[in-house]
């Protein structure tokens, strides 16, 4: 009889054992989900700021090129006004010759 006692103590430990190893696999298991859902925001954020960067480093360049092509501009209007200028001075002494025939 004492071996049908101990079958069901063993039975229940067992049991208990499992139940318990169980318990700490679903734990680990969760555990384990919520750090690869971590991970796969953490992927997402960071292909989001690849993304960011590749559009600001575009708009640094399209920036670069317009201050390029306003500093090309900037030169030929301060050559234009040069022209104008020297146009101006040439027109007032065509003016005073004039001026000094018609005397």
């Amino acid at each position: 009889m004492a071996s049908s006692e101990t079958q069901p103590r063993f039975g229940q430990s067992v049991k208990g054992l499992l139940s318990d190893k169980v318990t700490s696999c679903s734990g680990d298991v969760i555990a384990l989900t919520r750090q690869m859902l971590k991970g796969s925001r953490s992927q997402e954020l960071l292909s989001q700021a690849a993304r960011n960067m590749v559009i600001q480093e575009d708009a640094i360049l399209h920036s670069e090129d317009s201050l390029r092509k306003m500093s090309i501009i900037t030169t030929h209007l301060q050559y234009q006004q040069e022209a104008i200028e020297k146009n101006v001075e040439h027109s007032r002494t065509l003016q005073d010759q004039l001026k000094h025939l018609m005397r």
